[in-house]
């Protein structure tokens, strides 16, 4: 007795497939699975050619790679944060008391 899978198995497994996902859903299932399996490649092939540009390039200080350094133009970036932010606390408050008067009216 022979432990391989047969053609029978197939057709049975195919039919069950089918049975539990409907023929509508396994069109769009096989896309998505192909479509994952694009970018997956992708990825993978990314990192291989991150890994020989790696293999390329001297070796940095751990603390110089993980931090970078600061900068004026970080500190102007934080300040315009900081001003977006103050700017939506602001709108907030005007939303929070435009009900209030709706409901006065």
């Amino acid at each position: 007795m022979l432990n391989g899978l047969q053609p029978w198995h197939l057709i049975i497994l195919v039919l069950v497939v089918v049975l539990l996902f409907g023929a509508k859903r396994l069109p769009d299932a096989a896309r998505s699975i192909g479509k994952s399996m694009k970018i997956f490649k992708a990825e993978t092939k990314d990192m291989k050619g991150e890994a020989a540009e790696d293999k390329d390039k001297p070796a940095e200080d751990a603390e110089t790679k993980a931090l970078p350094a600061s900068t004026p133009q970080a500190a102007g970036t934080d300040q315009q944060v900081a001003d977006l932010q103050r700017q939506l606390d602001e709108l907030k408050k005007q939303q929070a008391a435009d009900p209030a008067q709706k409901n006065a009216s």
